[in-house]
């Protein structure tokens, strides 16, 4: 197998001619996941988006509840009030740092690490009354469940608004699992069951508001429509969701069932915040009028996760994302296409997986610009992107959102009660 940095030069001398050859993106994408984050595909296609939400380290257990703040509704006035989890870095940060510029939205930064999350909010000058800081470690049920009681004394009678489930983690190099608090292998636990957990429990609030919306950020890697989900392998792959029938916990550690592969747990913790959003729009919508979507940012390939690679290498990735894919957007963009979603009247309809500059279905292709195009980079106008059939299936959609809910902890009490379209 090629290194990758020999790859890149290979696809740099080829990008100088012009030719678009098909890449060897399958043989080239165990090691390549090494590299990626919350988007983690070949670098034919894409690189993470959301990793840096929840650095890859080992996530300690949940031991110190933060206590609540209160008066929430004195600072936030007559803006909207908007949770943006993973907001202490990379693609939650930007949508943080646009949603509080904008000076429409109040915005509850959800973190892991408090004092990072206050860190950064200073680094970029974010208005003291802008913002506040809590904890939430989506690795713990009982984190989430602290996390919304805090929330709910916080803003008192006034209704939460907006919700940006962005965090998530992508664990490819650790040959066995890493387990939760809860018993549960560590990427289904933050992407996944952390989030969900999460919504359910905000619904009732987010109900009470008008022109409420609930993102969660989606990935092209569970999109097997697309050339990153289709050609790289592992693919996700929920199967009969033998594992989740089966309680899903600890020593299982995939939701079809079978052995633990890292890279693919991200991808199918991927198709499940995906197929989230399609049963919460069937189910919820009609309902509760609240917008449901899901996006894809882009590949963001300037990243922290490249900080211990060569300067070199550093420097050439962006190039070759930008000039050989195509597929190449900045984080600050990334962050204004989340921010897009959560504010921008077009995207009020619910249901619908946003996309910008192509669907990444094929490489770029050069137009008058001299710059690949269509591969959902950098540009472009958002549109409707097509989930494949296998997000699409609804049976198995359904069967996931219904045992999500036990997994979860969520009583019969605590599920709202909807009507499907």
């Amino acid at each position: 197998m090629f290194e990758l940095h020999h790859f890149v030069l290979f696809a740099l001398v080829v990008a100088s001619s012009h030719a678009f050859l098909a890449l060897p993106t399958a043989r080239l994408a165990s090691r390549v996941s090494t590299l990626s984050s919350s988007d983690p595909l070949t670098p034919a296609f894409t690189t993470p988006s959301t990793l840096a939400s929840l650095e890859v380290a080992e996530i300690p257990s949940y031991q110190d509840k933060e206590s609540p703040k209160v008066l929430g509704g004195i600072k936030i006035g007559l803006r909207k009030l908007v949770v943006v989890t993973g907001a202490s870095s990379g693609l939650g940060r930007e949508c943080t740092r646009e949603l509080v510029n904008s000076g429409k939205y109040f915005v509850i930064m959800a973190v892991r690490d408090v004092e990072k999350g206050k860190a950064v909010a200073k680094k970029f000058n974010f208005p003291e009354n802008s913002y506040t800081v809590m904890k939430l470690e989506l690795a713990s049920l009982q984190s989430v469940r602290d996390f919304v009681a805090n929330l709910k004394a916080f803003k008192s009678a006034r209704p939460l608004t907006h919700l940006v489930c962005n965090a998530a983690v992508y664990l490819p190099k650790d040959p066995k699992p890493s387990w939760s608090d809860d018993g549960y292998e560590m990427s289904m636990a933050v992407n996944h069951l952390g989030h969900f957990l999460l919504v359910n429990l905000l619904l009732d609030d987010m109900k009470k508001a008008k022109g409420a919306r609930c993102v969660i950020v989606g990935s092209i890697t569970g999109n097997s429509n697309t050339v990153g989900g289709g050609l790289v392998y592992p693919r996700a792959d929920l199967g009969k969701l033998k594992g989740m029938e089966q309680g899903g916990k600890q020593p299982i550690a995939m939701m079809d069932g079978k052995n633990y592969d890292g890279a693919k747990a991200y991808k199918d913790s991927k198709v499940m915040n995906m197929m989230t959003v399609s049963e919460l729009h069937r189910r919820y919508h009609k309902s509760t009028g609240i917008t449901f979507a899901s996006m894809y940012p882009g590949c963001i390939a300037e990243t922290q996760l490249f900080r211990e690679k060569r300067q070199w290498f550093r420097k050439i990735f962006p190039l070759f994302m930008k000039y050989v894919t195509g597929g190449y957007v900045g984080e600050q963009e990334a962050g204004q296409r989340l921010a897009q979603v959560v504010d921008d009247p077009i995207c009020s309809k619910s249901g619908v997986y946003w996309s910008w500059n192509g669907g990444a279905q094929t490489v770029g292709r050069y137009d008058k610009s001299g710059k690949p195009k269509g591969a959902g980079g950098s540009g472009g106008e958002i549109f409707e992107n097509q989930q494949s059939d296998a997000v699409q299936d609804r049976e198995t959609a359904m069967k996931m959102f219904d045992l999500s809910y036990d997994l979860a902890g969520i009583s019969e009490k605590e599920r709202m009660k909807g009507s499907s379209d």
